[in-house]
């Protein structure tokens, strides 16, 4: 994997991307890039995405970046505008890449997430210490989330693969009612086997498993108890992941309540 000597460009206090880096980047032209996303604008979020800089905004970068002078935008593209282009792509190199960037450019401050800041009172020491292991633990459960959903968003191998996308994504409760147990029993069959494990709450596949197509993660806005919605993850088993899970328990000799009726 080849290094990259991307000059770091930040909007809002995140790291972002040029047009021009993201192509070069990915082994592209810039006029790939507008493309796609000319083409598939419903699927980007100003804000989410990508940041449309102009006027003042834009003056002010071109004070600290060398910047073409002829342009009057300038699209700022985020780890997650990033992934979008990888997905339009869909080149081995765009997802290496992706992956690279990730894991180097983009989270570059998770490094310096553990060190607590120089506080001289032992009281807010603690609390900001706290604060800091929660900010941690959140930003790691971020991380193996999107790691998931990057390993889920890579082209499938087969029409085989293709045909079970496109049926119903199931819960793990409802896969586990299959066999006359609960989620909790079946979550933990698959823990206890290395099939998966719990980061922030939520249950996500070891790396051998993540990319195989057997879950679909999504996300939900649910109430908090301050009255305001908050994003939770869940993750969802395809058709495909059924059937690794059927073939899982039939080796423990475990079988669905219909095969063990007749």
């Amino acid at each position: 994997m080849a290094k990259f000597n991307l000059i770091p460009i930040e909007n809002e206090g995140k790291r972002v991307l040029t047009t021009a880096q993201l192509a070069e980047s990915y082994g592209t032209d810039g006029k790939v890039i507008s493309y796609n996303f000319n083409h598939n604008k419903e699927r980007y979020t100003e804000g989410k995405h990508y940041y449309c800089i102009t006027g003042d905004a834009l003056k002010a970068i071109r004070e600290i970046h060398d910047l073409p002078k002829n342009i009057n935008t300038l699209y700022l593209w985020t780890e997650k505008g990033a992934l979008l282009h990888a997905k339009s792509l869909n080149t081995d190199k765009a997802w290496e890449v992706y992956d690279f960037l990730v894991e180097n450019y983009f989270r570059h401050r998770m490094q310096n997430l553990s060190d607590s800041y120089m506080i001289d009172d032992p009281v807010k020491r603690a609390e900001r210490w706290i604060e800091e292991q929660k900010e941690k633990q959140q930003l790691l459960t971020t991380v193996a989330v999107q790691e998931q959903q990057i390993q889920e968003l890579k082209p499938k191998a087969s029409y085989y693969d293709l045909v079970l996308n496109c049926k119903d994504l199931l819960s793990t409760s409802v896969i586990a009612k299959d066999y006359g147990k609960s989620a909790k029993w079946l979550n933990a069959y698959l823990n206890e086997h290395g099939i998966q494990f719990k980061q922030g709450g939520i249950w996500l596949l070891y790396q051998k498993y993540a990319e195989k197509g057997y879950t679909s993660t999504k996300t939900h806005n649910v109430s908090g108890s301050d009255g305001q919605q908050h994003p939770k993850v869940h993750t969802y088993w395809t058709q495909k992941g059924r059937l690794f899970i059927y073939d899982l328990l039939k080796s423990d000799g475990i079988y669905p309540i219909v095969e063990r009726a007749a």
